[in-house]
């Protein structure tokens, strides 16, 4: 996950009114006079928080080696099973220190026939080096990566699986992204150097897996696995898609999670978002943990340090969000 943040909290309700509190329901629009029932899947977090297990059990996954090149066969293998077509976009790219990176993104996909699309997005890959870890000896060492990036990955996985079986009647496009964060470490002069996280983003939102390819709307998942999360509203997705920000929050507060997503707006975060807005030019908004209290840049404790692992995966987090998505992208008509 990337840096660049800075707070700006504002008066919630002022950019958006957030709808009030209230139990999780599968059939939304019961209560409509004349509306048809929707079916929404019940979110499996035991299931999800398998998929983040197996990706961490490989090891890091750092691009150009082993433990990466076998997590991109396994993360393939899951979407050909649940998708109804999926591809690996193999690609090179040139990292900040000069290595040229053997990329992968991999993509799953739902309903072709639909013309209207949501992408769901999550990065796969893991930090080669934890540069903020408190033990210096320890910050040039490989991590987990267990929230910042397969918690995202575990989510989105769950999801395909139950789509796989009950179909919502938009065509969704699940992207696996590569190489998002092998930018520089903190202490580097060049560290504020734009454009060197990202990259596996970069290269996709330049060169889509069809090059026809149009979406409504993207959702980006980054950090969303650890305990007591917060969700706030990422500067980029209110700028560049705040009536979507809008529909996922006010869908978390109506099925009862409003004590994760925060109406309250944050600084601008350089994340893969960020290029599908300005490069593929679809409306992209950024699910992430942060925290204004944290002393580790604004994000969750273990952020960039060997600490990030297994432990620190919190299962009803995970149900949150990805029940949340599965709401958002079943009410679509």
């Amino acid at each position: 996950m990337m840096r660049n943040t800075f707070w700006i909290l504002v008066i919630p309700g002022i950019i958006f009114t957030s709808c009030g509190e209230g139990k999780m329901r599968n059939n939304s629009g019961a209560g409509d006079t004349g509306a048809a029932k929707i079916n929404i899947p019940v979110f499996n977090s035991d299931s999800a928080y398998t998929f983040i297990r197996e990706q961490v059990n490989f090891g890091p996954r750092v691009p150009n080696t082993e433990n990466h090149s076998k997590c991109a066969q396994y993360l393939f293998n899951k979407l050909k099973e649940y998708c109804d077509t999926s591809l690996v976009q193999s690609f090179k790219t040139r990292a900040f220190d000069g290595t040229i990176l053997n990329g992968k993104n991999i993509v799953g996909s739902f309903n072709l026939e639909s013309k209207f699309r949501i992408l769901l997005c999550a990065h796969w890959d893991s930090r080669p080096f934890a540069d903020h870890d408190p033990d210096p000896s320890l910050r040039k060492t490989p991590i987990d990566a267990a929230n910042d990036g397969a918690s995202g990955v575990g989510v989105l996985l769950e999801i395909a699986r139950l789509i796989h079986s009950s179909k919502p009647q938009a065509g969704i496009d699940i992207l696996l992204l590569d190489t998002e964060d092998y930018g520089p470490p903190y202490d580097l002069p060049n560290e504020d150097s734009k454009d060197q996280y990202g990259l596996g983003s970069q290269y996709w939102s330049q060169n889509p897996h069809d090059p026809d390819y149009v979406a409504r709307y993207a959702i980006l998942l980054d950090m969303v696995g650890a305990k007591n999360a917060r969700f706030y509203m990422e500067g980029y997705s209110l700028n560049y898609a705040a009536g979507i920000l809008k529909k996922v929050w006010n869908t978390a507060h109506r099925i009862g999670y409003s004590e994760y997503f925060v109406f309250e707006q944050v600084g601008y975060i350089d994340d893969d978002h960020k290029y599908i807005n300005e490069m593929a030019r679809i409306p992209a908004i950024n699910i992430i943990h942060l925290n204004p209290d944290s002393s580790n840049g604004s994000f969750f404790e273990y952020w960039h340090t060997t600490g990030d692992n297994l432990s620190v995966i919190d299962k009803n987090t995970l149900k949150v969000v990805g029940q949340t998505l599965l709401t958002v992208i079943f009410e679509e008509k």
